[in-house]
């Protein structure tokens, strides 16, 4: 597990504190007050945190019910995520959004990026990750 950034910059990208933004949201969970992301965007990005951080609990709680894996597994050893650049974030009504973004790691030497439009729920005033289409 990655050592949360407490003091420092958030890994999302945003150049806030880490417990200004990401932590604050990841922090909300952790003592049971549920999801709390205001929009699809700032779920999307805590979501890129956890991920960074390995805070599975936090990716399987904000993942919609409907699309939910079981589990997650650990991420693969020597995994680095290097950055977030959100490219497009856009509202359908007042309780669907997507999110396009681009997610830049490295592993083993080979620099990989992830660029994908997810599809975000809200539902009883919590936004849910749905699903995403990949793109090249």
């Amino acid at each position: 597990m990655n050592p949360h950034p407490s003091s420092g910059p958030c890994p999302c990208g945003t150049g806030r504190p880490y417990a200004g933004c990401c932590g604050a949201l990841h922090a909300a969970h952790a003592a049971g007050q549920g999801l709390t992301a205001a929009t699809p965007e700032a779920l999307m990005r805590s979501r890129y945190a956890a991920f960074v951080l390995d805070l599975r609990p936090y990716l399987l709680a904000s993942w919609h019910a409907s699309t939910r894996p079981a589990a997650l597994a650990p991420p693969e050893p020597g995994l680095k995520w290097l950055g977030l650049a959100v490219k497009h974030s856009a509202m359908q009504g007042t309780d669907h959004g997507t999110v396009e973004f681009v997610a830049r790691s490295k592993l083993a030497g080979r620099a990989h990026r992830l660029r994908e439009t997810s599809r975000f729920v809200r539902e009883h005033g919590a936004w849910f990750y749905v699903d995403g289409d990949l793109e090249n």
